[in-house]
C-alpha cells in the first residue's frame, strides 16, 4: 500500500463570526485526506499545549492517523482567524504557526529512519520546514511542496526547487499566459512537476515535456477552505500510486506519463469539488473554547496577515 507523510504546519481555523473552529494546516489537511482516499498516512508536527492543539490531537487520534514523530512544547498552537462570504473563505490573521514558529521540526537520526518507510512526503511554506529540505532530500524519497502565493519570493524559491519533485503554486486570477512562464521558471530552478491552481479557472501542469490544463469542477460551495489541499491530495496519491506501480513506466512512456497526469489532475479536481461541500478543511469542528475567544477578542489586532 502507497505510504505518505504530511510534515509540517497544524492549525485550528477560527470562525469567529461563527463561534466554530476546525482543524486544518497546509501539512495536516495532506495526511487527512490522503487518509480519506484509501491510502496509508502520517503526519509530523508540532503541538502546543492549549485547547486549540487538544482538539487537533484528539480529532487525528479520531481519524487515525499516525502521528508517532510529533512534538509538544509548551505554548500556544498555531491558529487562523477566517470569515466566510459567499462560501470562499477570508483568511483575517494568524499566530503564525504559534509554538512551531518558535520550535520549528529538525529531523533527528530517529525521524529519518521513520521517514524512509514513507513513498512521498508533502510540506508547505508555513511549515518553517524549508531548512530540513536538503536533508530530506538525501532520503531519497519524493518530496512534494506547497509554496501557496509564496513562489512570488523568487530567491526562497530558488532555495526550495532543487529539493522537490512536486511543486504547487496558488495563481488566483493570474492570465494564464504569465502562469506558463511562472510554471516554467520554477521547473527551470530545479522542481520536476510543477501545478499551478487557478481557483474557479482550474489548474496547469508544466513538466518540460508538457503543459496541461485541468479545467475546474464546479459546485456551489459551502466553504472554500483546504480546496487547494485536497486538489494537491487528490493528485499527488493518484501520480504517485502510478509511480509505485510502475516507475519505468512513468519516465519512460511519454503516451502512458501522460494519460496518468491527466488522471491524476482530474483526481485532484474531483477531491478538491467534494471538499468545498464541507465546512472547514475537514469538518471536525467545535464551539471555540472560551479562553480562546477571550484571547481573541482581547488581541486580534496583534496577530499579523498570513
Amino acid at each position: 500500500m502507497l505510504k505518505v507523510l504530511g510534515i509540517g504546519d497544524n492549525v485550528c481555523d477560527i470562525y469567529f463570526n461563527l463561534g466554530e473552529m476546525y482543524p486544518g494546516g497546509q501539512a495536516l489537511n495532506f495526511a487527512v485526506y490522503a487518509k480519506q482516499l484509501g491510502v496509508s498516512s502520517a503526519y509530523i508536527g508540532v503541538f502546543g499545549t492549549d485547547e486549540v492543539a487538544q482538539h487537533i490531537i484528539y480529532t487525528l487520534d479520531a481519524l487515525d492517523i499516525e502521528r508517532l514523530r510529533c512534538r509538544q512544547y509548551e505554548g500556544e498552537n498555531g491558529f487562523a482567524v477566517v470569515k466566510l462570504v459567499d462560501g470562499d473563505r477570508i483568511f483575517m490573521g494568524s499566530n503564525r504557526g504559534g509554538i512551531l514558529n518558535k520550535k520549528p521540526i529538525v529531523l533527528d537520526h530517529e525521524d529519518k529512519e521513520y521517514i524512509r518507510n514513507f513513498d512521498l512526503v508533502h510540506t508547505s511554506n508555513n511549515s518553517y520546514f524549508d531548512n530540513q529540505l536538503k536533508t530530506l532530500y538525501t532520503l531519497d524519497i519524493p518530496i512534494s511542496y506547497d509554496f501557496s502565493v509564496k513562489w512570488k519570493d523568487w530567491e526562497r524559491a530558488a532555495s526550495i526547487c532543487p529539493y522537490i519533485s512536486f511543486g504547487f503554486l496558488s495563481c488566483g486570477s493570474m492570465p494564464q499566459e504569465e502562469i506558463k512562464q511562472v510554471c516554467k521558471k520554477i521547473h527551470d530552478l530545479g522542481c520536476k512537476i510543477v501545478i499551478a491552481t487557478m481557483g474557479s479557472k482550474g489548474a496547469l501542469l508544466y513538466d518540460s515535456k508538457m503543459m496541461l490544463f485541468q479545467p475546474p469542477k464546479l459546485v456551489k460551495a459551502i466553504d472554500t477552505l483546504g480546496a487547494g489541499d485536497s486538489f494537491a491530495t487528490g493528485f499527488l496519491v493518484c501520480f504517485s500510486k502510478a509511480r509505485k506501480e510502475n516507475l519505468f513506466k512513468l519516465d519512460n512512456d511519454l503516451v502512458y506519463r501522460e494519460m496518468i497526469l491527466k488522471k491524476a489532475l482530474a483526481e485532484g479536481s474531483m477531491l478538491a469539488a467534494k471538499n468545498c461541500l464541507v465546512r472547514g478543511a475537514f469538518g471536525h469542528g467545535i464551539k471555540i473554547p472560551e479562553s480562546i475567544a477571550q484571547k481573541l477578542a482581547e488581541a486580534e489586532e496583534n496577530y499579523g496577515q498570513n
